[in-house]
């Protein structure tokens, strides 16, 4: 009688729940489910069984929705251009090139992210802008290197580099550490001429993966073949079918080039990809052609982005940043990725490589080198051919049309990397040819040639992979393919068992070395302590020996937000306590400002010292808080990001989903509140002799100050409609930090610093105040274009105020406590 095997009955003998699975609840799958979902192409089709993630991975339904959503509410112009809707996309491509290296640990100070169609394209950058040396009778030239098991792409450089006079050296895994020197050849001559070595983090045949330790080998010449040829050796790793699955961390690994795509990280969108380019390295590369864009990038001075050709993508750009917003939310990254899709992959692999046709012979033929021990030599994909009951290949066309009939979409053929096929299907060079001649070429139906597999069958996993899914497709395999009765392995699952119970029992604390977004925790700094000064002294008299008089002093604790009047506050090292410290970002942690947002003068923030609270208060709205200092714990639960203002880089700390609630529904968008990161200093634009080098979240200086004597001159010619503006109006407009009395209008152009107190304040520059000056800071609305003089401001014909730093005492760590309505 013959009969065959229930799975659910085989799971008993390997518990899937065993294999270190993201674990979740009921509720928790069905949320991610519900994220998951693709619109009528799975979430209505639910009998599609995908497995073919290493191709391209299903983008979730959340990530169309909010990119659909962000989009269709916001304008993106050519960021070539300097009109708002240009700066916006400007500085939303900025921010997303920073998310990518925080994703992979970088920072801009070590890596420049170019971006690009795709991988091949950035290959081909690399191949074009290398500087290859030709060999000559006098001087050795450069070498190209590659991984026998390496994309075509790769492969494809030595096309280039043969018209070069550049040697092609093919690379099998095993010569790289066999033939390693402990003393490289040579190793005290200079040599500066450049080698190109390349090999892929992850097979994308097997899922092999390779050591990263091998990028540091080759650059210090270690490792063969860069042991055996003087000259300076440069890293590109494949990073590719790496990135899917697994994490990266670029401080461990620190390659010259790092090419990705996104569609395989994230399923949309596609048609893009990056090189990560190694600053350090980036100097090496000659480009020859500039286009379109290009040039105004590289007058502008920013840092390699002259590669990139013509306008980028940049619709295409923003939605990778909802690409990592939807992952991050759905999985918690890529450490869970990881185990989640291995799990899965090394579950499919036990049982597969132990189901026997009735007669004991075995129904897979795997191609590894391993045993799938682990996630860091193994990734979430198992490659294979199938046999019959007669120990014979059955062609991977027949295995992919049935797979086809039973909704299970798997990926065949040779995955454009022949060196990885002809080693594990033990295909000569001579049978290539004749499997050229004979009419076949990849990914064609001619499976068997002489009754030799010419390709294979490959399945992987992506996080949103389900234990389901292998039970489709093993349950697949055993009703078309398997010759009753089903018999298992004993011995070799067992085998597998054991194997599996130790590395999970060394897993089980898994060191989460790579961060790819994940939080570090911070030493909390202290506080600056401050000391009491009533009153201030201006030491620089005016032409008129009349004393002058601080009227007023504002805060403004988040940028754009309206003004906190205080009559007595603390001076911190980096200005005003507290002043500019939060910002409002967009969906894309873009900063909001009132150029952009007039509303965001109508949110009135209040910091409480005694309660150690910011609040935020508008009206209709119910008022609510946030912690003046990140606690340890709010450090650990929301992300450290990378974020662009006025130009400058600044690193931040989200400050929670309630603030976030209360800011989207007031102002009507999705919107966060971030804070500086407590490890962070903004360096100044300049630094004035004897100021101090450091400044808020987002203003490049500590402080303006502004003069009363210049709002008559302002508002003399100054209406809107019949409305003269009153003197608070147009200081709230200005949004000066500190409002002096009995000076002559425009005489502190002239100051070179003041003095208040025992603290001396260097003025930095004048101030030609922007667009905000149209917003009605009462009403939030932008207003009619002002008259000559507040026009003049906007264009910088007329300065009001100046910028000032500060410079501690002597030995202090603070400054003293300003106070208003004091005179010298």
């Amino acid at each position: 009688m013959t009969w065959l095997v229930p799975l659910d009955a085989l799971q008993h003998l390997v518990p899937y729940d065993t294999l270190q699975l993201i674990p979740v609840t009921a509720s928790e799958r069905q949320c991610r489910g519900q994220e998951v979902r693709i619109g009528p192409h799975f979430g209505n089709a639910p009998g599609i069984t995908y497995l073919d993630h290493a191709a391209t991975t299903l983008y979730p339904e959340c990530l169309i929705r909010d990119y659909f959503q962000d989009i269709s509410r916001n304008v993106y112009g050519n960021p070539h251009s300097h009109n708002p809707s240009s700066r916006l996309t400007h500085d939303t491509v900025d921010r997303v090139r920073y998310r990518v290296l925080q994703h992979f640990n970088a920072t801009p100070e070590e890596y420049s992210v170019i971006f690009t169609s795709g991988c091949t394209a950035a290959l081909k950058l690399v191949a074009e802008s290398f500087p290859w040396s030709p060999h000559t009778e006098s001087e050795v030239g450069s070498h190209f290197c590659y991984l026998t098991d390496s994309h075509t792409s790769v492969v494809g450089i030595r096309g280039l580099t043969s018209g070069r006079g550049v040697v092609t050296l093919p690379v099998s895994p095993q010569e790289v550490e066999n033939r390693a020197k402990d003393e490289a050849e040579g190793d005290g001559v200079v040599c500066q001429t450049p080698h190109l070595f390349c090999y892929p983090a992850q097979s994308n045949f097997s899922g092999r993966k390779y050591p990263l330790s091998h990028v540091k080998g080759i650059q210090a010449r270690r490792l063969y073949p860069a042991c055996e040829h003087q000259g300076r050796w440069f890293v590109l790793l494949d990073a590719a079918a790496h990135v899917s699955c697994s994490p990266l961390n670029l401080q461990e690994c620190p390659a010259d080039f790092i090419p990705i795509s996104f569609y395989k990280m994230f399923g949309f969108p596609t048609g893009l990809g990056a090189l990560l380019v190694r600053n350090d390295a980036a100097g090496i590369l000659k480009k020859t052609y500039f286009g379109g864009g290009t040039a105004a990038a590289y007058l502008s001075g920013e840092d390699y982005y002259v590669f990139e050709d013509g306008t980028v993508s940049f619709l295409d750009i923003i939605a990778v940043n909802h690409g990592f917003e939807a992952l991050y939310r759905i999985t918690g990254g890529m450490h869970n990725i990881q185990q989640h899709t291995f799990g899965l992959a090394r579950y499919t692999y036990m049982l597969l490589s132990s189901v026997c046709h009735g007669n004991g012979r075995p129904v897979a033929q795997i191609y590894t080198e391993g045993q799938f021990e682990s996630p860091s030599t193994q990734g979430a994909v198992l490659n294979f051919n199938l046999k019959d009951s007669h120990g014979q290949i059955i062609g991977y066309s027949q295995v992919d049309r049935m797979a086809s009939l039973f909704n299970i979409h798997v990926r065949t053929g040779c995955f454009c990397n022949t060196g990885a096929c002809q080693s594990f299907l033990g295909i000569t060079n001579q049978q290539m040819r004749r499997n050229l001649q004979a009419g076949h070429v990849c990914g064609d139906s001619i499976d068997l040639v002489d009754g030799q597999p010419t390709g294979s069958v490959r399945v992987s996993f992506g996080y949103m992979s389900t234990f389901e899914d292998c039970q489709k497709f093993l349950n697949f395999v055993a009703e078309c393919f398997v010759e009753k009765p089903l018999t298992l392995d004993q011995v070799r699952l067992e085998e597998l068992k054991t194997a599996t119970a130790a590395s999970r029992g060394s897993n089980e604390h898994y060191p989460i070395k790579i961060t790819n977004g994940e939080i570090f925790k911070a030493d909390e700094k202290e506080k600056p302590t401050e000391a009491s000064l009533r009153g201030f002294a201006l030491r620089e008299p005016n032409s008129h020996g009349e004393a002058y008089t601080l009227t007023n002093i504002y805060i403004y604790p988040i940028k754009s937000c309206a003004a906190y009047e205080v009559h007595d506050w603390p001076v911190g090292p980096q200005g005003l306590l507290y002043d500019r410290g939060w910002m409002v970002v967009n969906g894309n942690s873009v900063c909001l400002s009132q150029k952009r947002v007039p509303p965001l003068c109508l949110i009135r923030p209040q910091v409480h010292l005694p309660s150690n609270k910011l609040l935020l208060q508008a009206s209709g709205m119910d008022t609510i808080s946030v912690p003046l200092e990140n606690s340890t714990e709010m450090h650990r639960s929301y992300p450290v990001c990378q974020s662009k203002v006025c130009g400058d880089r600044v690193e931040t700390v989200d400050c929670g989903d309630e603030a976030a609630s209360w800011l989207s529904d007031f102002l009507g968008q999705p919107c966060r509140l971030i804070r500086q990161s407590p490890d962070f200093t903004r360096g100044m634009k300049k630094r004035p002799s004897g100021g101090i080098s450091i400044s808020p979240i987002c203003e490049p200086w500590s402080y303006l100050i502004t003069c009363h004597f210049h709002i008559p001159f302002l508002r003399q010619d100054d209406f809107e409609g019949d409305r003269l503006l009153d003197t608070q109006n147009v200081i709230s407009r200005f949004r000066a930090n500190l409002v002096i009395a009995g000076v002559e209008p425009f005489e502190e152009d002239n100051w070179s610093h003041l003095i208040i107190g025992n603290t001396r304040f260097v003025v930095a520059g004048q101030c030609g105040r922007c667009q905000m000056v149209g917003v009605d800071q009462d009403t939030g609305t932008k207003t009619k274009e002002p008259l000559m003089s507040l026009s003049a401001c906007r264009t910088g014909k007329v300065t009001f105020g100046v910028y000032l730093t500060h410079q501690l005492p002597e030995g202090s760590t603070t400054a003293n406590v300003l106070s208003a309505g004091s005179h010298p």
